[in-house]
Protein backbone atom coordinates (compact mmCIF):
# COMPACT_ATOMS: atom_id res chain seq x y z
CA UNK A 1 0.00 0.00 0.00
CA UNK A 2 2.70 2.59 1.16
CA UNK A 3 4.49 2.03 -2.76
CA UNK A 4 0.64 2.83 -4.05
CA UNK A 5 -0.26 5.85 -1.79
CA UNK A 6 4.18 7.08 -3.05
CA UNK A 7 3.40 6.52 -6.47
CA UNK A 8 -0.06 8.12 -5.94
CA UNK A 9 1.15 11.55 -5.10
CA UNK A 10 2.90 12.24 -8.19
CA UNK A 11 6.31 13.32 -6.79
CA UNK A 12 8.63 10.87 -7.83
CA UNK A 13 9.11 8.63 -5.20
CA UNK A 14 12.45 8.70 -3.67
CA UNK A 15 14.13 10.76 -6.20
CA UNK A 16 12.04 13.86 -5.45
CA UNK A 17 10.16 14.10 -1.82
CA UNK A 18 7.08 11.61 -2.75
CA UNK A 19 7.97 9.18 -0.14
CA UNK A 20 8.64 11.99 2.58
CA UNK A 21 4.76 13.41 1.64
CA UNK A 22 3.84 9.76 1.71
CA UNK A 23 4.82 9.33 5.02
CA UNK A 24 3.38 12.71 6.59
CA UNK A 25 -0.28 12.28 4.90
CA UNK A 26 -0.15 8.41 6.64
CA UNK A 27 1.01 9.68 9.82
CA UNK A 28 -0.38 13.04 10.66
CA UNK A 29 -3.42 11.99 7.90
CA UNK A 30 -2.56 15.43 6.42
CA UNK A 31 -3.94 15.93 2.68
CA UNK A 32 -1.28 16.36 -0.26
CA UNK A 33 -1.26 20.10 -0.12
CA UNK A 34 -0.67 19.77 3.67
CA UNK A 35 2.08 17.61 4.09
CA UNK A 36 3.79 19.03 0.94
CA UNK A 37 3.99 22.12 3.00
CA UNK A 38 4.84 20.72 6.11
CA UNK A 39 7.90 18.74 4.22
CA UNK A 40 9.28 21.12 2.57
CA UNK A 41 9.38 23.73 5.77
CA UNK A 42 11.35 20.69 7.76
CA UNK A 43 13.71 20.44 4.20
CA UNK A 44 13.90 24.34 4.09
CA UNK A 45 12.98 24.40 0.76
CA UNK A 46 9.69 25.80 -1.15
CA UNK A 47 7.12 23.38 -2.11
CA UNK A 48 7.87 23.53 -5.79
CA UNK A 49 11.18 22.30 -5.50
CA UNK A 50 10.33 18.95 -3.77
CA UNK A 51 9.57 18.08 -7.45
CA UNK A 52 12.71 18.67 -8.65
CA UNK A 53 15.58 15.77 -8.72
CA UNK A 54 18.04 18.01 -9.18
CA UNK A 55 17.39 20.16 -5.80
CA UNK A 56 15.88 16.85 -3.91
CA UNK A 57 18.86 14.80 -4.82
CA UNK A 58 21.63 16.52 -3.52
CA UNK A 59 19.57 17.14 -1.02
CA UNK A 60 18.88 13.92 0.23
CA UNK A 61 22.55 13.14 0.03
CA UNK A 62 23.38 15.78 2.62
CA UNK A 63 20.54 15.19 5.16
CA UNK A 64 21.38 11.76 4.89
CA UNK A 65 17.66 10.17 4.03
CA UNK A 66 18.63 8.29 1.68
CA UNK A 67 18.28 8.23 -2.85
CA UNK A 68 17.51 5.46 -5.22
CA UNK A 69 21.11 4.68 -6.19
CA UNK A 70 23.09 5.05 -3.01
CA UNK A 71 26.45 6.88 -2.75
CA UNK A 72 29.30 5.21 -0.97
CA UNK A 73 29.73 5.95 2.62
CA UNK A 74 26.09 7.68 2.65
CA UNK A 75 22.89 6.69 4.66
CA UNK A 76 20.88 3.99 3.31
CA UNK A 77 18.54 1.39 4.66
CA UNK A 78 17.09 1.79 8.51
CA UNK A 79 19.96 4.32 8.91
CA UNK A 80 17.83 6.30 6.37
CA UNK A 81 14.69 5.54 7.54
CA UNK A 82 15.97 6.62 10.96
CA UNK A 83 16.80 10.21 9.76
CA UNK A 84 13.68 10.48 8.36
CA UNK A 85 11.61 10.14 11.41
CA UNK A 86 13.83 12.57 13.27
CA UNK A 87 13.98 15.13 10.12
CA UNK A 88 9.80 14.88 9.62
CA UNK A 89 9.36 14.13 13.35
CA UNK A 90 7.30 10.98 13.26
CA UNK A 91 7.44 7.76 14.36
CA UNK A 92 8.06 4.87 11.94
CA UNK A 93 7.31 1.24 13.24
CA UNK A 94 10.87 -0.79 11.65
CA UNK A 95 12.44 2.44 13.26
CA UNK A 96 11.45 1.55 16.65
CA UNK A 97 11.53 -1.23 16.44
CA UNK A 98 14.97 -1.39 15.21
CA UNK A 99 16.02 1.05 18.47
CA UNK A 100 14.09 -1.20 20.78
CA UNK A 101 16.66 -3.78 19.77
CA UNK A 102 19.92 -1.59 20.68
Amino acid sequence: MHIAHIMASCMGGIRTAGDLVAWIQMTRKMKIHEAKAYVAEKLGIEVMDLTNEEVMRPLREELGIGTVTSVAGSPKGILAKIKIAELLDIQIPSVDLFKSQI
